[in-house]
């Protein structure tokens, strides 16, 4: 992928900019104004769709590198191909292949996939900060595109917006010793598909009206975790200056910690013997969709990121504990419900109720139960099922996100800004994993939200733009105040007030730390006990 353009290139851009709308007459300037606009990027010319109501210019389906296609499956990203002319850029790409949801069926996929999608607003020459989006779906499902991350709203407020696609699942995140000798260390494609669509944001924003300088990245639960390994990453110094992450921050789990490159060498093994296929040339030689359900018949089926001693030196946790991560301001939290509603299944069995003090116990250990049970009570079959369930919810999202909030206050120097998502209507009725998603691009359509049927309403559309000038002026300043809101203080470590994001939104004393002590208390060295894997 090309370089981030120097200081002075940028300036010199910005420049020409600015000149350029001194010799347009304003006659001129209204009439272009509703017409498709064309922009130059590195690769070639592309033209999006006209203006919206709100002047905002959308350009979708942009290839930010080569299709990972034939000989390039499994290798780094490489850089997208130039064209001629005016490439169209009104459709989105390719969803990349993964599991197969009923919102993207099998034909939607492709591994030709590594495309991103633009929200710009046409209104203000000045650069405007940039906000990133890694979507979300366990490393394993998701798209970019998918009409809940349409930017158009939330690019309305002042912001360019970017949405893009990285490989998933097996084609993602594949780790092999043929691999590692053939291209460097693999297992990690996914997350370097991401850093490759970093760099063009750095090289290609400015041509959008964007500031390569003041970028966000900004994810929610798988792209929440990305958030937190890339900015663990050595290889991102430079690429955004200010992260936030909602729902998710190391990849770790119910399972123990992330992954090490010998566990992920193992699965990329127990492929190639599912398949019959040794050799990466076989493994190459197989059809996608093939390749894809073999997966699911792997005993341990979700191919995700790893140890692989490059993009993911160490384990995340352990980075942010030593003060190697990105010291960029953060913005990072969490719902009231991470249990609700995808959670359910991580639970331990708690069937009757002394099946969970049974489970618990092989998990955290005898002389631990007095203290679990304080936190995660099972005197009731109502109470351990309750119990069960946040249990799920912690060790799967809260506690590492919770703990990521502190370790960065201590060790990064930079502002913190910690949250829980509380907000509830008969449009949202439960702060569940997931439920903040229409509110923080402000679509609100029913079928985004948990009830799956209901209308927003007026408070539903002001709490969303509440929502959105946060994070916004977040993006533009990295501090998340701004006029007409009521105050954000910054988060000074674990324990500390967080911001309830409420009805009308207010400081609170942290309602969890309690819990989740306990749990960051079996971390050793950053990483979680790899035996809590034969226990779920």
């Amino acid at each position: 992928m090309s370089h981030a353009r120097t200081p002075l290139a940028r300036a010199v851009c910005v420049v020409a900019a600015l000149l350029a709308t001194l010799f347009v007459s304003p006659s001129a300037a209204d009439a272009d104004s509703a017409l498709p606009k064309v922009v130059t990027t590195a690769s070639g010319q592309i033209r999006g769709h006209a203006p919206d109501n709100s002047g905002v210019t959308s350009y979708q389906g942009i290839p930010y590198a080569a299709p990972p296609t034939g000989a390039l499956r499994w290798r780094p990203p490489q850089p997208a191909p130039s064209w001629s002319g005016v490439r169209d850029a009104t459709s989105p790409g390719h969803t990349c292949f993964g599991i197969i949801t009923p919102s993207t069926p099998l034909s939607a996929m492709s591994e030709d996939c590594l495309t991103l999608n633009v929200w710009a607003p046409t209104a203000d020459v000045r650069p405007k900060a940039v906000m990133v989006w890694l979507h979300g779906g366990g490393f394993q499902f998701g798209s970019g595109s998918e009409p809940g991350y349409d930017g158009a709203r939330l690019a309305a407020k002042g912001v360019v917006v970017v949405t893009l696609n990285y490989r998933l699942g097996v084609f993602g995140f594949l780790a092999r010793h043929d691999l590692d000798a053939e291209s460097g260390p693999s297992g990690d494609l996914g997350l370097q598909d991401q850093i490759a669509a970093l760099r063009w944001v750095q090289s290609d924003i400015a041509a959008f009206g964007g500031d390569p300088d003041r970028v966000t990245v900004f994810g929610e639960s798988a792209g929440a975790h990305s958030v937190g390994i890339l900015m663990s990453s050595p290889t991102t110094t430079g690429l955004f200056q200010r992260a936030i992450a909602e729902s998710g921050a190391f990849w770790d789990s119910v399972y123990g910690s992330i992954d090490t490159h010998a566990m992920a060498m193992e699965q990329g093994d127990a492929l190639s013997a599912t398949l019959h296929a040794p050799t990466l040339a076989a493994l190459r030689a197989i059809p996608p969709n093939q390749l894809n359900a073999a997966t699911a018949r792997l005993d341990r089926s979700g191919f995700q990121p790893s140890i692989d001693g490059a993009v993911v030196p160490d384990p995340p946790a352990r980075v942010f504990t030593e003060g190697r991560q990105q010291h960029v301001p953060l913005l990072a939290g969490y719902m009231a419900e991470e249990d609700y509603p995808v959670f359910d299944n991580q639970a331990l069995p708690h069937k009757p109720p002394p099946v969970f003090d049974l489970s618990a116990a092989q998990v955290f250990g005898q002389a631990s139960m007095d203290a679990f049970k304080q936190r995660y009570p099972s005197g009731t079959v109502s109470q351990t099922d309750a119990s069960a369930k946040q249990l799920a919810g912690d060790m799967m999202i809260t506690e590492q996100t919770w703990e990521m909030l502190g370790l960065h206050a201590r060790t990064s120097g930079e502002p913190v800004y910690g949250y829980k998502f509380t907000y509830t209507s008969p449009y949202t009725p439960r702060a569940g994993h997931t439920a903040d998603l229409p509110f923080v691009f402000g679509n609100l359509d029913p079928r985004s939200s948990l009830s799956g049927s209901t209308e927003a309403s007026d408070a539903d559309r002001a709490f969303s733009d509440e929502v959105m000038a946060y994070w916004t002026a977040f993006a533009r300043t990295g501090d998340p105040n701004t006029s007409g809101l009521p105050a954000w203080a910054p988060y000074q470590g674990q324990g500390s007030p967080l911001q309830e994001l409420a009805a009308t939104p207010s400081q609170i004393p942290d309602p969890d730390e309690f819990r989740l002590r306990f749990l960051a208390s079996f971390r050793e060295d950053g990483r979680l006990p790899d035996t809590w894997r034969a226990y779920f």
